[in-house]
């Protein structure tokens, strides 16, 4: 019978050792991973490939969260159980673009001292051992002028009124940490999202989440489906499969037609049911960003 693992100080050590935390867009290695050497998390794991890396997601709402991520057409990168640094240090934008590796902003243990809350320590051992806190999702975004900023998700599977003090103190130092650096910070719980919406992008993720399909046939599966109103949803796969060559391009129509949607080509209502008989409802570019709470930068307060 397996032994429960946990967090050790040769643990951590092994985690630095390994690079945790290291790396960019396809070469990133998450701090925490899903993994039979490391301790297990409180929630569902996930294992999911996106843009050619394999994401390593701690729980459900960290997989809805990606989900949205996905659909934000300005990300360039996301990376999973990302390492707050201890010490004071450059920004993390300066991993993507070293013209912005500028003066050290305050770690964690200025940030906790300047809230006075106590640091967060490795628990069950007799060393005393600083433990290096994460935020859940990293998302680096394009700005319209073409300059790259970051956006700091944590997730929360429960309402912040459930949270112990103590959690709240450590969101608080996340919120922080990431503000000091002019970060803008949200905190996911399922009352930021519609639970109808959870369940339509995680039906179509396999789609959504596919390699990207080229635009021109995305732009293809938008005007299909803008030509067919009040067609079901089968009708539009089944005329797209036909217009791509026939039953074997069945799998590019579904994916070109749920990229289109995921990247707001095609704005709908995503609180539509799974029956593939039900045409979809358009809906207005704005209605459709505030259905996601990344677009909208919705966030539970502390």
């Amino acid at each position: 019978m397996r032994t429960q693992k946990r967090f050790t100080p040769s643990l951590i050590e092994r985690f630095q050792r390994d690079g945790r935390g290291t790396g960019t867009y396809a070469d990133y290695i998450p701090w925490h991973r899903v993994s039979r050497s490391d301790p297990s998390s409180h929630g569902r794991s996930h294992l999911i490939i996106w843009r050619e890396r394999q994401r390593e997601l701690l729980s459900d709402v960290e997989w809805n969260c990606v989900n949205f991520a996905a659909m934000l057409p300005n990300v360039l990168d996301l990376v999973e159980q990302f390492p707050l640094q201890q010490e004071d240090a450059p920004l993390e934008i300066s991993r993507w673009d070293i013209r912005k590796n500028s003066k050290h902003h305050p770690g964690t243990l200025a940030v906790a001292k300047s809230l006075g809350i106590r640091h967060p320590r490795l628990q069950g051992t007799d060393e005393d051992v600083l433990w290096t806190s994460s935020t859940d999702l990293l998302l680096v975004l394009e700005t319209a002028l073409g300059h790259k900023e970051l956006l700091a998700v944590s997730v929360k599977a429960e309402s912040i009124q459930k949270l112990s003090k103590r959690a709240r103190e450590l969101l608080l130092l996340e919120k922080i940490y990431w503000q000091m650096r002019g970060v803008t910070w949200l905190l996911i719980t399922p009352s930021e999202f519609d639970p109808a919406i959870k369940r339509t992008l995680m039906r179509t993720a396999a789609w959504g989440l596919a390699p990207l399909v080229d635009k021109h046939n995305l732009e293809i599966a938008r005007k299909v489906a803008m030509a067919m109103p009040l067609h079901a949803y089968s009708d539009i796969v089944n005329h797209l499969t036909l217009l791509f060559g026939g039953q074997e391009f069945q799998l590019l129509a579904q994916e070109a037609l749920w990229q289109a949607i995921w990247f707001g080509l095609l704005p709908i209502d995503l609180r539509r049911g799974w029956r593939p008989s039900q045409p979809f409802k358009y809906i207005s570019p704005s209605e459709f960003l505030a259905q996601n709470p990344l677009a909208a930068r919705r966030s539970a307060c502390l």
